[in-house]
């Protein structure tokens, strides 16, 4: 009669309780009750409703493939890696909501040649460069003097504001900027004419940190939420 040692019996044991944890983690890891474990932070002003998948889409292929390729990747036989576990969220997803026609800014138009220089001290050309997911707040840039990558040379003609706009950019005060403009344009509302009647830049940060929307309620365009945006999927 054949006999197992005892040593067999304990690496037999070890793997399939190994294996039974394993399969168990993995499947309490993608019940929806554990997603707020999951998440690297808490979700942005706004995104609060949203599920993980809304963003997060399967990889394409299955874990043996991904863990193939990239290895491949890294060992010089593969010119590039692929996504692991999950896809990385892009422009793309953030506009399956958030796409609009009036956009004042919008992140294809910095592809363009002639926003070349300015790129290369701010991204615009992504979403993420400003809009850092799981951080509980609207605006994650670090500083609000972005404009100035691009409106050096501005000169507004019969200027209505009370200090000329050429006299903020040439006193480099472009924290100002914000105090009256949205940076997409999608609040309707009265520009003040004096300086002084602008927005107060606490205002502005408390806003960008996820606080109550000083420009008003009165949007061109609201965000799809995700009840809307899955009904786009079903008419398709």
């Amino acid at each position: 009669m054949f006999k197992v040692s005892p040593l067999r019996k304990r690496q037999v044991i070890g793997g399939v309780i190994g294996l039974v944890l394993g399969i168990s983690i993995f499947y309490a890891l993608t019940l929806d009750a554990t997603e707020e474990y999951v998440s690297i932070g808490p979700m942005n002003t706004g995104h609060e409703g949203l599920s993980c998948f809304a963003c997060h889409a399967d990889a394409k292929g299955n874990l043996i493939q991904q863990v193939q390729s990239n290895i491949s990747h890294a060992v010089g036989v593969r010119e590039k890696g692929v996504d692991f576990g999950t896809q990385d969220v892009t422009v793309k997803n953030c506009l399956e909501c958030h796409d609009r026609p009036n956009d004042r800014h919008p992140t294809y138009r910095f592809s363009e040649p002639r926003f070349k220089e300015a790129i290369q001290n701010i991204d615009a050309t992504t979403c993420i460069t400003c809009h850092t997911e799981h951080e509980e707040e609207r605006v994650s840039v670090a500083s609000i003097n972005y404009c100035m990558n691009c409106h050096q040379e501005l000169v507004v003609e019969n200027d209505p504001l009370d200090i000329s706009h050429e006299a903020l950019i040439a006193k480099e005060e472009w924290f100002t900027c914000i105090q009256c403009h949205d940076f997409h344009g999608n609040h309707r509302y009265d520009v003040p004419e004096k300086l002084a009647d602008t927005i107060p830049m606490q205002v502005i940060q408390k806003y960008f940190d996820g606080g109550e929307d000083p420009y008003g309620t009165d949007k061109k365009y609201i965000a799809l939420s995700q009840e809307e945006w899955l009904k786009t999927f079903e008419k398709k």
